[in-house]
């Protein structure tokens, strides 16, 4: 399960990653089409848009692999450990619930009603663009599951992070 994680980390790094490196480059030549030619480049504009998309999705996902999402540890920090378990694993089930349901479900749905429209400047399916919806909810599913078997396998530690809520507690059951 390892070797499958670093695997997806590194494409995805790389894909996430290639995509902000080229709308950098792309706004540059907007930049210099607009100002400097006097002829703005609309497919390019475009083309950045739908990059940003991809390049936040991919992230995403890069960050559901890495446990990095939104938490509260206030409230993770004064629980047990098996209830701080039971916590981390719903949340992960939560979260993949929810990306098979909207990104995959949901991103299949509009991606295939996309196929039909074009885009104005670049000539492609809008479904192509969309297609990073089902692909992000796939990467995400992964991921959770295998954070799922980690956490239950105890290869994720779910230590508190604020460790003078713990050192308290301690001092609490000596007293």
């Amino acid at each position: 399960m390892n070797s499958l994680r670093k695997l997806l980390n590194q494409i995805l790094n790389v894909l996430a990653g290639g995509s902000f490196l080229a709308m950098v480059i792309l706004t540059c030549w907007q930049v210099l089409t607009r100002y400097v030619l006097k002829n703005p480049s609309s497919w390019s504009e475009e083309l950045v848009s739908y990059l940003f998309a991809w390049m936040a999705l991919l992230g995403a996902s890069l960050v559901a692999g890495e446990r990095g999402h939104m938490n509260i540890p206030l409230l993770m920090d004064h629980l047990k450990p098996k209830a701080r378990k039971a916590l981390a694993v719903f949340a992960e089930v939560v979260a993949c619930l929810f990306a098979g349901v909207i990104l995959v479900f949901g991103g299949i749905q509009i991606t295939s009603l996309a196929m039909g429209q074009m885009t104005s400047s670049l000539g492609v399916a809008i479904g192509v663009f969309y297609l990073v919806l089902p692909i992000s909810g796939m990467l995400n599913i992964i991921y959770t599951v295998l954070n799922i078997v980690e956490i239950l396998t105890g290869k994720i530690c779910l230590e508190p992070v604020n460790k003078t809520v713990q050192e308290a507690q301690k001092a609490g059951k000596e007293a």
